[in-house]
């Protein structure tokens, strides 16, 4: 499909489909907010629901601890709960 027949969460879930990303770079690249890039993410993954490719997190990691235990996978969190870290590093997001 040409770019321009296609929708951002078409282009998103396409962009999944191929390589990880974070929802900051998904942003970057589709040139909208990281909160906008996380609802279409969540929508990929409701509209995944029951076909046979579904969308994978690796979760938020602390770049200085190595703490991955995070409550909520798909957001990154401000500072690491184990030694108090800025240096968390964002999800990603696949289709798989």
């Amino acid at each position: 499909m040409r770019e321009a027949e296609t929708t951002t969460r078409q282009r998103i879930a396409e962009h999944l489909d191929e390589r990880p990303a974070a929802a900051g770079t998904l942003a970057d690249e589709f040139d909208i907010t990281t909160g906008t890039a996380l609802e279409h993410v969540e929508h990929i993954a409701r509209s995944l629901d029951g076909a046979d490719a579904r969308l994978l997190v690796a979760p938020p990691t602390c770049r200085d601890c190595g703490f991955d235990g995070f409550d909520d996978r798909a957001n990154r969190p401000s500072r690491c709960p184990e030694c108090r870290s800025e240096a968390v590093e964002e999800p990603l997001f696949r289709i798989e």
